[in-house]
């Protein structure tokens, strides 16, 4: 069996990883990360593991993260002391939690739980329910907050609140960074990202184009109640004109009237 574990605490990922050789001493450890960044980048060039243990807060966020970026298939035995009203969305989605601090007997059940689930029939986990519920249980608060962006032969990770504006041009979708004005391809299309970004920051201005309110710079009134955007950084040979149908929103947005 080979084993992930994903936890930023090395006393914890050392205390682990002796637990594991007590209960389950012919198990491999694959790999032994410590955030959501490093996560993403293993996923990204490995094969996915039997199993991952994998603590809910890292160093650099919730591991929640990991599934929007990547596709895990693996079975997840969460470590957590995350609060009570997540805990019924870890029993339905995954294959245990344990609250920490870890017990050998409670770790050695959770394995044995594994073994009897998914080993019989080699299933593929889905962790989409598990992301929906959190949502809902959130109040709507569990959104994007970094981005992997692969571009030559490396990979970078933008924070949401250096994301200046995102937008689609030939099919393709950009994020254009607030602090070096940069432009990178991003895997996401714009009907995706607008589940996924806060709506208290950003806001979809027309077909083309999410804008950050941090980056804008002045407003212009335009034709049929329309209103022209001057973004920092500014954009390049694209107007960014909110729509029609979109204006009376973006006018409450401005004033922090959103839904979550």
């Amino acid at each position: 069996m080979k084993i992930l574990l994903i936890e930023d605490e090395n006393a914890a990922a050392r205390r682990l990883e002796k637990l594991l050789a007590e209960v389950a001493p012919k198990a491999t450890v694959v790999g032994r990360l410590d955030s959501v960044e490093a996560a993403i980048g293993w996923f990204q060039t490995n094969s996915q593991p039997d199993l991952i243990l994998l603590d809910i807060h890292l160093a650099d966020g919730s591991s929640f993260e990991i599934f929007e970026h990547v596709k895990v298939k693996s079975p997840v035995i969460f470590t957590t002391a995350y609060d009570e009203y997540a805990l019924k969305a870890f029993k339905v989605n995954a294959v245990d939690y344990l609250l920490k601090p870890i017990k050998v007997n409670e770790l050695a059940e959770a394995l044995e739980k594994y073994k009897r689930v998914f080993q019989p029939t080699a299933l593929a986990a889905d962790y989409s329910g598990l992301l929906q519920t959190l949502r809902q249980q959130e109040g709507g608060q569990f959104y994007l907050r970094r981005m992997l962006i692969r571009f030559s032969n490396s990979f970078r990770l933008v924070d949401m609140s250096d994301a200046a504006y995102f937008y689609t041009k030939d099919k393709i979708s950009f994020l254009v960074t607030r602090s070096t004005a940069k432009r990178f391809p991003i895997d996401y299309p714009l009907d995706k990202l607008e589940t996924l970004l806060d709506p208290a920051v950003f806001f979809r201005i027309n077909r083309q184009f999410i804008i950050n309110v941090a980056a804008i710079k002045e407003m212009h009134p335009y034709s049929k109640s329309r209103v022209k955007v001057d973004l920092e950084p500014p954009t390049v040979d694209l107007e960014t004109i909110v729509s029609t149908e979109r204006s009376a929103e973006f006018k409450k947005w401005l004033v922090g009237e959103v839904e979550g």
